[in-house]
């Protein structure tokens, strides 16, 4: 019955794709769609994104040549108001039967409902309406090409365009543009009124970005004047702008030649009723004031309180907050200094970086007292965000943990703390849920919970008892973040409580780069729980449950299903194979398996304190959200447990259980990590997107440590990584996922994916993910586990498969389908292909792009 349903809902959907198919279904009596439009340029067809899209009417937006967003439209009704007023309104039966069910003001509110309009309004959005040829549009786009072109260099350009119908209310548009040759760049000279503006260009006229011989373009003249502005302004002429900048072509009689005359004129303004005109100078700033009420003039509003610090006065309307070099410290604005757009950008982005202020606003007036008119007063504006401020959030969660849950999160802000910039935050947060996974013997609904608090305090400054401004200048915008944290889980897993610290320092070398050093960060996790853990990691308890079935085993260390008991006949029944005499006598093979599931137990049931330095590195080319063609470059170093290795020798601290060292009686992890991301965006026009992703990372351990913290640790598999296999369940080497949670000490992720748009803001892409982790210089013995040099390259997991994505503005909603493409799990004859169908495919939901 299942299998005809679905036949019959197949059936449907396509009957209605045929129907929506008409493309002309929405096209008036008279018109034409316009199916077809093509550029002709010197007798090749243009495919440039640059050229295409000037022309002021383009088709609809085909995908795999189908205009799937105009079916997408055509399938909503144009007129479903009034058709819903036909069928309930007007009709005066059906709106009183109508009316006994629901009320009379629910019917007309029906109306406004999902079906019957706002599925509608959802299919005209999401689609694309036709586009109907019009003629006016037609000479704009001639009109556009020839103004392309001209700015090219093309200044002989001709362009026409040709209508021709293609019968049933369709037609195409043919535009035919012809070049004639190129004008190219001659001399060039100059005009330059200011003997100021003259001597700062003879220091910049070989970066000129106009050249003897190049093909005459204009965003290379518009390039030449955004550089001399910027280079004059960063220079001390204040009042310059672009429009003071103007070349004068000449090609008459020149055999396609432009001789080119750079014009700069003298600095003009309105003196009541007359110009002046004047040579520009270079200015100097004489005074700097610093207003942290933000009055738009300080003659408007009494100042009560002010101080004079390192050449900068800073005013208030009340008893000043601050301490003075906290805020003099973000100015890079100076008393003597040259005008520099510069340094006032650079004293935006400080100040913003404090978070106690809004951005601020920076304004100049000419000194009066200076004769020469030659100074300027730089005056700050700062507006204080409130000094409190609190938050709070709620939430219901459902996940493969809980059925349902219920978490609230709250949070309360301190600004200006010390008086010097510094914002203290605490956080808090809970959840509460429902599983019906657990032992329940109070039959409570809510049965596990989790909670946690959070505190950080952060420094708008390096924060460390030397100085440290000739490694981190103050230019690099540093800041210094001090945060401590707790969190505790009831019935969830091993019942962690995990307590964290950390003291970071961040700043940015450049404009798009960016560090943060971890000069410590302490996690200590403490597993309350260790007897749930045959409970929470079943692949274990199955294996060994498995092993003990074949064995003479003691009658009290098994339950009445003849299965092992959790967690004492388990935990007897290794005790008797690796331990105990006599003990069971075992084959190697499981005396091995036993032994490898004992290693992992004791090494996720143990506490873990790890105390550790990083350093991170990372690099972007992306100038903004709409840019495609970027890359991404990120490094990362970490150390642990050096300096507790160095204080355990020192105060001779004993040794634990497993004959490391402690450090108040708690054995501490001891590794080297480091990690190499690359992430590069190619651009390929016509809203399409190459993106790719490298990455390597490799944790070992040595001194007090054989293995790497689970926290520390690295998996296979997820939304945001190789996406034919869920999180945890790939992995390591050709092991095939064996445990309940596969993580392991190395991994290797390369992905790549194509980006397109299907139709109005759903969009497309093909993706390879290829990549798996391995066990390298730890304790595991597992061969299958372990990266022994090249040949484990073999054992690479290969995933491929489609997704669609629809974007929200704000947000991109993703739909992911993963295939097991290359699957080292299995023998090598059989690896490629043996899981590529849907019946064993992945399905990914997540929130914007994977990288």
């Amino acid at each position: 019955m299942k299998k005809i349903s679905a036949k019959i809902l197949f059936i449907i959907l396509i009957i209605l794709f045929f129907y929506a198919c008409n493309s002309v279904k929405r096209v008036p009596e008279g018109k034409n769609l316009l199916a077809k439009s093509e550029i002709i340029v010197d007798g090749k067809k243009e495919k440039n994104e640059d050229i295409t899209e000037l022309l002021s009417q383009k088709t609809n937006t085909h995908f795999l040549n189908i205009p799937f967003s105009l079916y997408v439209y055509n399938w909503a009704k144009p007129n479903h108001d009034s058709l819903f007023a036909e069928k309930f309104i007007k009709d005066s039966i059906r709106f009183q039967r109508t009316s006994k069910l629901l009320s009379s003001k629910q019917v007309y509110r029906l109306g406004e409902s999902f079906w019957y309009s706002g599925i509608h309004n959802f299919l005209k959005n999401t689609g694309e309406k036709p586009v109907i040829l019009d003629e006016t549009k037609i000479k704009k786009s001639i009109s556009k090409l020839k103004a392309y072109y001209f700015n090219e260099g093309y200044f002989n350009v001709n362009a026409t365009a040709k209508i021709d119908t293609l019968g049933n209310k369709k037609a195409s548009t043919t535009y035919t543009v012809e070049l004639g040759n190129p004008y190219v760049l001659d001399s060039i000279n100059r005009e330059i009124s200011s003997p100021v503006l003259d001597s700062l260009y003879s220091k910049t006229a070989q970066l000129s970005l106009l050249k003897t011989g190049q093909q005459y373009k204009s965003d290379n003249f518009e390039e030449e004047r955004n550089r001399l502005t910027n280079y004059f302004r960063n220079h001390g002429v204040y009042n310059f702008q672009q429009n003071y900048i103007n070349f004068e072509v000449d090609t008459i009689n020149t055999n396609h030649k432009a001789n080119v005359n750079l014009i700069i004129s003298d600095y003009s303004y309105r003196d009541g009723d007359s110009i002046v005109t004047e040579p520009f100078k270079i200015y100097k700033i004489s005074e700097v004031n610093i207003y942290t009420d933000n009055p738009s003039s300080k003659n408007k509003v009494k100042i009560a309180d002010s101080i004079t610090y390192n050449n900068y006065t800073i005013y208030s309307t009340d008893k000043i907050k601050y301490k003075p070099k906290a805020i003099t410290d973000a100015v890079f604005i100076s008393k003597g200094s040259t005008y520099a757009d510069f340094r006032n950008n650079l004293t935006s982005r400080s100040l913003n970086n404090f978070r106690i202020f809004s951005y601020p606003s920076i304004q100049y007036e000419i000194d009066p007292t200076d004769s020469l008119a030659s100074s300027l007063i730089a005056n700050i504006y700062l507006s204080p965000r409130k000094k409190y401020s609190f938050g709070a959030s709620f939430d219901a969660l459902h996940s493969n943990i809980q059925d349902f849950g219920l978490a609230g999160n709250t949070s309360f802000s301190i600004r200006n703390v010390f008086n010097r910039a510094e914002t203290f935050e605490i956080a808090a947060r809970g959840n509460i849920g429902s599983s019906q996974d657990l032992a329940n013997p109070d039959n409570t609904f809510f049965n596990i919970s989790e909670y946690g608090a959070d505190m950080r305090l952060n420094f708008p400054r390096v924060f460390f008892p030397i100085k440290t401004g000739r490694i981190i200048p103050k230019e690099m915008i540093p800041s210094t973040q001090i945060s401590l944290g707790f969190a505790k889980q009831e019935n969830i897993g091993l019942d962690k409580e995990n307590f964290t610290g950390s003291i970071t320092y961040n700043w940015t070398p450049k404009r798009y780069n960016s560090v943060r050093f971890d000069l410590i960060n302490i996690q200590y996790i403490k597993n309350i729980n260790v007897n749930n853990y045959f409970n929470v990691y079943r692949s274990s308890y199955d294996a060994l449950n498995s092993i003990a079935q074949n064995y003479n085993v003691n009658p009290e260390y098994l339950n009445d299903n003849n299965n092992l008991r959790i967690p004492f006949g388990a935990n007897s029944f290794i005790d008797d194979v690796l331990f105990n005499e006599p003990g069971i006598a075992t084959s190697d093979s499981d005396l091995n398996t036993i032994r490898s599931i004992n290693e992992r137990k004791n090494r996720l049931t143990e506490n873990n304190l790890i105390i550790a330095s990083s350093y991170s590195f990372s690099k972007s080319t992306k100038t903004s959200l709409l840019d495609n063609n970027f890359y991404v470059f990120r490094i990362k170093g970490e150390s642990a447990g050096n300096i507790l290795s160095l204080v355990a020798d020192a105060s001779n601290q004993p040794d634990g259980p497993n004959g490391n060292k402690t450090f108040f009686d708690i054995e501490f992890s001891q590794y080297l990590k480091g990690e190499f991301e690359f992430i590069k965006h190619f651009d390929l026009r016509n809203n399409m997107v190459f993106a790719t992703r490298a990455f390597f990372g490799i944790a070992i351990p040595y001194g007090n440590s054989n293995s790497i913290p689970f926290s520390r640790s690295y998996f296979g598999g997820g939304s945001n990584d190789n996406r034919a296999w869920r999180p945890y369940s790939l992995g390591p080497g050709s092991s095939g996922g064996r445990n309940d949670f596969n993580e392991a000490n190395m991994k290797i992720l390369i992905n790549a994916e194509f980006r397109f748009k299907m139709f109005g803001k759903l969009k497309g892409a093909l993706f390879v993910d290829a990549g798996n982790i391995w066990n390298v210089l730890d304790n595991v013995e597992d061969p299958d586990f372990i990266f022994d040099g090249i040949d484990s390259l073999k054992d690479i997991a290969v995933g491929s498969g489609f997704g669609i994505r629809y974007d929200f503005g704000f947000v991109v909603a993703r739909f992911d389908l993963g295939f097991k493409t290359y699957n080292p799990a299995h023998e090598e004859r059989k690896r490629w292909f043996q899981e590529y169908n849907f019946s064993k495919t992945v399905l990914n939901v997540g929130i914007n792009y994977p990288f």
